[in-house]
């Protein structure tokens, strides 16, 4: 992974994620072969240049500490195939498939006061899962999930619950288990845009790690909307000799309830400490040790004015090398005024 801003460097990994915080206009024009898909992080869309890649996805996010955009590359290496099967968008090889898909909420009506973004998160996943059933790729490795307005409340219910509701539909319709088994995800809110949901799936399934710190947000009690959020903490996938973690959204949450509430360096602290809990887990798994020094992470500040405090605790905390980048987003519940998420590849 790298924060300096190359996206052409070798490698032997089949499966890469790389960060970079800016391109230049001859790294746009020579973007590699062997790039799967990126996810563009930025406050408007013009900011962004896809060169027409069609699984490129805008996530209307501001980003923090002076920089103007975040792409968030997957790579791999070998031939890559590009299809369309609905509104999914993909790239493949024959061992991972990485897809991203958009729904406007506006053009699904209100059928018996059903909210819009019900209906369109279960028709994404629907047109997810019978992307990978075509192409032959049961496994889900992550999920990325971002909606506008998360935490408003329309219909008598918070627009993340709604986002629930309609996700677990599509679980539920389409076979795939809605507990223990689940994938490594995140769930943030845009500034604005459509539904967003990008996805990367393989052959081989990966293994869940759960937190002994948290209830597993599959078994979240009632009080978090009828349905429960559809995520393990982390999953640890395997593409040929490439390991890779996946690390959730991960906040200041202990049990099933936020801890600190309107205290962003408490609330830090204690998502770093839920990190390494899920890290002694996968490390109980894993047969090389991850180090949370290790891992590249995204990290999701509601409130920009929180930026140095929280940078300043994960340098504190991690290390003054923490590989990191900031972005502004709502989080997926009010009281949460920070996200961590990140990943780590090994061979």
């Amino acid at each position: 992974m790298n924060f300096a801003g190359t996206i052409n460097t070798k490698y032997d990994h089949m499966l890469k994620v790389l960060y970079v915080n800016a391109l230049t206009s001859a790294q746009a024009d020579n973007i590699p072969a062997e790039t799967m898909g990126a996810l563009c992080f930025a406050q408007i869309a013009e900011k962004i240049d896809t060169k027409g890649n069609s699984t490129f996805a805008h996530v209307a996010m501001p980003c923090l500490g002076g920089e103007n955009v975040l792409y968030e590359f997957l790579q791999t290496i070998g031939p890559i195939q590009s299809g369309q099967n609905g509104d999914v968008r993909f790239k493949c090889n024959d061992k991972v498939l990485f897809g991203v898909i958009t729904l406007d909420e506006s053009k699904f009506s209100d059928e018996a006061n059903t909210p819009p973004l019900q209906l369109a998160s279960k028709a994404a996943y629907e047109q997810i899962f019978a992307t990978l059933e075509s192409q032959d790729f049961p496994y889900v490795l992550r999920f990325w999930n971002y909606m506008a307005d998360i935490n408003r409340t329309t219909h008598e219910l918070e627009r993340y619950r709604q986002f629930n509701l309609g996700r677990q539909q599509a679980f539920s319709a389409k076979g795939q288990e809605v507990s223990g088994n689940v994938p490594a995800a995140c769930a943030l809110g845009t500034m604005d845009g459509p539904l967003t949901i990008a996805f990367l799936a393989g052959r081989t399934a990966s293994l869940p790690i759960e937190n002994p710190r948290q209830v597993s947000a599959y078994d979240y009690p009632a009080q978090y909307g009828p349905r429960s959020p559809l995520f393990s903490r982390a999953s640890l996938a395997s593409v040929n000799a490439t390991n890779i973690l996946f690390l959730s959204g991960t906040a200041s949450i202990v049990g099933h309830q936020t801890l600190h509430a309107g205290d962003v360096i408490a609330q830090t602290e204690e998502s770093i400490a839920n990190i390494a809990a899920v890290l002694d887990v996968a490390n109980q798994k894993a047969s090389k040790k991850f180090k949370i020094t290790d891992l590249d992470y995204i990290v999701y500040i509601r409130n920009p004015e929180h930026f140095l405090s929280v940078s300043s605790v994960l340098k504190a905390r991690i290390g003054p090398n923490v590989k990191a980048t900031y972005v502004q987003a709502d989080i997926c519940r009010f009281d949460l005024l920070v996200e961590i998420e990140g990943s780590v590849e090994q061979q």
